[in-house]
């Protein structure tokens, strides 16, 4: 056998053990993801589908409402990192996203009527909410429908809402892009190996000399891109998103009756602090935070955001 016919075959054994190997490391990983994924996990059947949720502690009640995305598991992220141990934290996943069908009505809506639902289900009387960015508007919806249950609001980068449109936020990515990434687990994963920086900018999250990220923010950013595995489950969700600005939802901001805490970073490059002034301004009871920097996911703000929804939130505060 001549020499370089035996150097293809060698090449070929590696190229095709390496893809062997990187197959096996991809199922295992999605094996792991969806083992935590599953993990802990109830489920309601509400009017408008079965919503899946977690419901962690004991204490004073918070509705967590997570983002773009997420899920029951980003909303247990958003509380480990900004809420206090010893409340009750209640995590469902929104309409699309993880154990939670994207049902015929799937409007912001539509969405506060199940978590009516849901709250009624684990017979809660009073809740605080904690939304971040895309829960922010079916958190507004839910206070409005139920102005004396809910007793206070916090609102973590909020995205926008009807009648804003999709043309005031500065994507990094156009639109179609986050959804074709997102479309199925193997390119997501194969993200996270090779180019875990690019999609930390996609969140929003670049470490830069502007922007340096701490190890706890280092630490949250990996964990915000890991459990996104696995995308296939929140497909839904992510293409559900525009309900937030159909030209068809209303948002009644008068009928809020809650102390509201707006929290945003006026360099956040997914939704632009526009949509925290407008809700300052349109809440009675609103109070806002603007920090400089920080980006969607608050970096370096976090132990502040800590001590601000600790404060907020506290029966004292009431």
């Amino acid at each position: 056998m001549r020499p370089g016919m035996l150097i293809m075959i060698l090449g070929a054994g590696v190229l095709a053990l390496a893809a062997g190997l990187l197959a096996r490391a991809y199922l295992d990983a999605r094996a792991s993801a969806m083992s935590q994924l599953q993990a802990g996990v109830r489920i309601h059947q509400t009017i408008h589908g079965p919503i899946a949720y977690r419901d962690v502690g004991t204490g004073p009640a918070i509705l967590i409402l997570h983002g773009a995305g997420g899920g029951y598991d980003q909303g247990q992220l958003i509380a480990e990192r900004f809420l206090e141990p010893d409340t009750r934290w209640i995590m469902p996943s929104r309409f699309g996203y993880p154990g939670s069908p994207l049902p015929p009505d799937a409007s912001t809506r539509a969405q506060a009527e199940a978590l009516v639902e849901l709250l009624d289900r684990l017979a809660i009387d009073e809740v605080h909410v904690l939304a971040m960015s895309g829960g922010v508007p079916p958190a507004l919806q839910l206070a409005a429908l139920e102005p004396g249950r809910v007793t206070a609001l916090a609102l973590l980068s909020s995205a926008p809402f009807t009648p804003m449109t999709a043309e005031i936020q500065d994507l990094p990515i156009p639109a179609w892009a986050y959804q074709a990434l997102f479309a199925s687990d193997a390119p997501y994963w194969l993200m996270t190996q090779l180019a875990r920086p690019s999609l930390a900018a996609l969140f929003d999250a670049s470490d830069t000399a502007e922007r340096p990220m701490t190890p706890a923010d280092r630490a949250f950013v990996d964990r915000m891109i890991d459990i996104f595995m696995p995308v296939g489950a929140r497909r839904d969700g992510l293409e559900n998103e525009g309900a937030a600005i159909d030209p068809d939802a209303v948002y009644m901001l008068d009928a809020i009756q809650a102390p509201v805490l707006i929290i945003h970073a006026r360099d956040d490059g997914l939704t632009p602090v526009s949509v925290a002034t407008h809700l300052a301004a349109a809440l009675p009871q609103a109070h806002s935070v603007v920090y400089p920097s920080g980006g969607h996911l608050l970096l370096g703000h976090h132990e502040d955001v800590r001590r601000q929804l600790g404060e907020f939130f506290s029966p004292a505060s009431r």
